[in-house]
């Protein structure tokens, strides 16, 4: 019933080596079984490079130190230790892929031109949403739009669907005479509130289809429809139960869910431009 705005989501994952869980742990000295565990020291923690080698460049171990931290882990020598046995054991993993030409195979390298198209991607999606920010009168205007079809008013309603207007008009009948619209709502098709007795609970007048909430609004409260309304969905009879003043947040409240619905919406039509400009 409810409709729900759709917008194109721009999500990127550059996933590599999902075999090093627990590096960290592991290095930091975990007791063999049947031992006890070594007491605390004040000193820091040992490289987990027993030869301190490190076979990648730093720009690597900087950028992967900003990941982890970015993601809330606390920056310490059991965290830098495991990223430095990471990209040491990445490094020398690629060596024996190379050794045995696994980096030669098409698959692989499609998916290594796929990974790091995907990087290129991100990196230019990202630079060009902060280059094309949503205009604040825009999103003023998004949020007037919105709140103009909610409302002022919410209303808590109920209803029963039927495929049949001749059905519609029964179950009217048969309310008109007194049953009761909780046992008549056991001959909906709208199996998410039958089982409620047809509850839709309280919704704002946008959130239903224009035929079923031109029809809510005019009913007075505990007034029920004296003819079937046709949807898309078949022939509803609606009863409002309830009336109140709708709850409607503030712009600042839903300013960062406007601004990352309207940026999908930005990000879409650039994309279907460039589309057009090539023909695709």
């Amino acid at each position: 019933m409810k409709c729900i705005p759709a917008h194109l989501a721009v999500a990127a994952v550059f996933a590599v080596a999902a075999a090093f869980p627990a590096l960290a742990q592991d290095k930091a000295g975990a007791p063999a079984k049947g031992q006890a565990a070594p007491a605390a020291s004040s000193a820091p923690a040992a490289s987990a490079s027993a030869s301190g080698k490190e076979l990648y460049p730093k720009a690597y171990f900087d950028l992967l130190l900003k990941e982890r931290l970015a993601q809330g882990q606390p920056d310490t020598p059991e965290l830098r230790n495991a990223i430095r046995d990471e990209l040491n054991t990445r490094e020398l993993l690629v060596r024996e892929a190379k050794k045995k030409g696994v980096d030669k195979t098409t698959d692989v390298k499609n998916q290594t031109e796929l990974a790091a198209q995907t990087v290129l991607v991100r990196a230019y999606v990202a630079d060009w949403v902060k280059a094309n920010p949503i205009p604040e009168a825009a999103l003023h205007k998004e949020y007037d739009t919105i709140r103009a079809q909610m409302g002022d008013k919410e209303y808590k309603v109920r209803h029963i669907l039927v495929d049949k207007e001749d059905d519609a008009k029964e179950i009217i009948a048969s309310l008109q005479k007194g049953e009761k619209f909780e046992k008549l709502a056991e001959r909906s098709k709208d199996t998410g509130s039958k089982a409620a007795g047809g509850d839709l609970d309280w919704n704002a007048p946008g959130n239903f289809v224009k035929p079923f909430s031109d029809a809510m609004v005019k009913l007075p409260k505990g007034k029920f429809t004296a003819t079937p309304v046709q949807t898309q969905f078949g022939w509803h009879v609606i009863e409002v139960t309830d009336i109140r003043e709708a709850k409607v947040p503030s712009f600042d409240e839903v300013k960062p869910q406007l601004q990352q619905r309207m940026q999908g919406q930005y990000l879409d039509n650039y994309f279907k431009e460039l589309r057009a400009k090539s023909g695709v």
